[in-house]
């Protein structure tokens, strides 16, 4: 017989969670996916099928929606990631600006592709289509902080002090 795998989301993140369902009507509690399925991320660094099911079940949501909001904005890791997630932007403004050269440059340092993580797990590379940084392209951001007017210089400087926060 096989056995499910449940999630139990803690009372912090029941909390957390919470918070932004009472900022909605009672019969709105759905509103607050998006800001439950980041709370719990950001306490598991990815979010698994019984995670989402364990937030669809909190707010009283049939399972498939909440996985639609899940696959559909790219902020959301749906396999375990790497102790440092780098989103590169490679959307028109940072293409036109050289994000070519910033990937070429992330994957020969890392020596992993999009999608991959590191082999002593601290980086995942991942490509998303648009970081809103268009001003500042090209732009990347780790872990929800940008950088932005990148060159492979600036590249190896962030790498470096990511490095030596191990």
């Amino acid at each position: 017989m096989e056995q499910l795998i449940t999630f139990e989301l803690t009372p912090k993140m029941r909390l957390d969670i919470d918070a932004w369902v009472n900022k909605f009507p009672p019969e709105k509690k759905s509103s607050a996916v998006i800001a439950a399925l980041t709370i719990v991320q950001n306490q598991e660094n990815w979010l698994s099928l019984a995670m989402m099911n364990a937030v669809a079940d909190y707010l009283h949501m049939p399972q498939s929606a909440v996985y639609e909001v899940a696959t559909f904005y790219s902020m959301y890791n749906l396999e375990p990631t790497g102790q440092y997630r780098i989103d590169v932007c490679t959307n028109v403004s940072c293409m036109l600006c050289g994000c070519d050269t910033i990937v070429a440059h992330l994957k020969e340092r890392l020596n992993i592709g999009f999608g991959e993580t590191t082999k002593d797990g601290r980086f995942t590379l991942k490509e998303v289509e648009c970081l809103a940084a268009c001003g500042g392209a090209p732009a990347l951001q780790v872990d929800g902080q940008y950088h932005e007017h990148l060159t492979p210089e600036k590249v190896d400087a962030i790498l470096a002090r990511l490095e030596a926060k191990a």
